[in-house]
């Protein structure tokens, strides 16, 4: 080849655009997944670490989830509310990860667990208002307020740096008594997906406006599911109903739907004597006339605690693990969600 045609080649070389490398992302659970996908669409791929329909209470990681783990350089999670292995993993497998706990967030809203195994459904304070006007209530104890000028990076937290201190690392965890279920307020989903976007940028600068830009289609489509959400779910305000595990307080608050009780625990551990008779009597007492089960747990288990009292049945999966993990994950789960309380009718 000629010296022209080289210096020519080299030109047009020089003036291609630079892509710097996309970042290895790493995401625990699928609702988690579908909102870092939502924020890279057209960048990139984060991967999943666990198993579609595992439950993060209690997840073991495979040798395949480890390995992926330790190429991470942004690993995004919940937080150890709902999967306190995890943290301590992040820590041993990749050190030099970014970790992004959601939950943390100090924009995020936070609901307490709820006691026992029956709740005051329709006659309580939901926690929160819905978007007719009113504000979100303050879920924060003040011991564990941040200075409102702190942002999302107070809460990315550098695994490399060996001299963050025991208090420090403390100030860092969610709120103890907190549900972690907390995707399942879709308010929550908007403020993550600006989370997500703001990591990503710093990771990736080159490609900061698209990621912002994706972020901010996101929340527009939460906005619209939402609203057709609300619409669908609104005569549906007075419906007595129980869950086979307490997960789905988030979207019950929003929604303005709330179960009058729960089979199982928020962590889904299996329900003593006590509790069934306790979900059993409110059957009768409440006049419940609908039971949402979950396609990971036993379904017999409902039928031996309920048995002909509840006729209809209905099957909800907060981890949406029939879904494709793909970009439209979060909004396909809301509305997933939304028809199963329909269905439950």
């Amino acid at each position: 080849m000629s010296v022209g045609r080289l210096s020519t080649l080299a030109f047009f070389v020089s003036t291609l655009p630079a892509f710097a490398d996309v970042p290895d992302v790493v995401t625990d659970i699928p609702p988690v997944h579908g909102l870092v996908a939502r924020v890279m669409q057209g960048v990139g791929e984060p991967v999943l670490l666990l198993d579609k329909g595992a439950s993060p209470h209690d997840y073991a990681l495979r040798p395949s989830n480890a390995a992926a783990l330790q190429d991470a350089e942004l690993v995004i999670w919940t937080g150890e509310g709902l999967a306190p292995w995890l943290a301590e993993t992040i820590g041993s497998v990749a050190p030099n990860a970014l970790s992004l706990p959601l939950a943390n967030l100090e924009q995020t809203v936070r609901l307490p667990f709820r006691e026992g195994a029956t709740f005051e459904a329709h006659d309580h304070d939901h926690g929160h208002e819905h978007e007719d006007g009113h504000e979100d209530e303050d879920h924060h104890d003040d011991e564990h307020a941040h200075d409102d000028e702190h942002g999302h990076d107070d809460h990315v937290e550098d695994h490399a740096h060996d001299d963050h201190d025991e208090d420090s690392a403390h100030d860092d965890h969610a709120h103890e008594g907190d549900d972690p279920h907390m995707w399942l307020d879709p308010e929550n989903g908007k403020i993550w997906l600006s989370a997500i976007a703001d990591a990503l940028s710093k990771q990736d600068p080159e490609h900061a406006d698209l990621y912002a830009a994706n972020a901010t289609a996101g929340q527009a489509e939460i906005d619209e599911a939402s609203a057709r959400i609300a619409a669908k779910l609104a005569p549906l305000s007075d419906l007595h109903f129980i869950v086979f595990h307490d997960a789905y307080h988030y979207f019950e608050a929003r929604f303005g739907v709330e179960a009058v009780g729960a089979i199982s625990m928020s962590d889904a551990s299996t329900p003593s004597p006590k509790r069934i008779a306790e979900v059993r009597d409110t059957v009768d007492a409440m006049d419940v006339t609908c039971a949402l089960s979950e396609p990971q747990f036993n379904a017999k288990l409902i039928d031996t605690v309920l048995g002909d009292h509840v006729a209809a049945r209905a099957v909800i999966d907060p981890l949406g693990a029939h879904l494709d993990n793909d970009p439209e994950f979060y909004i396909e789960l809301l509305d997933h969600i939304a028809e199963a309380f329909v269905s439950c009718q």
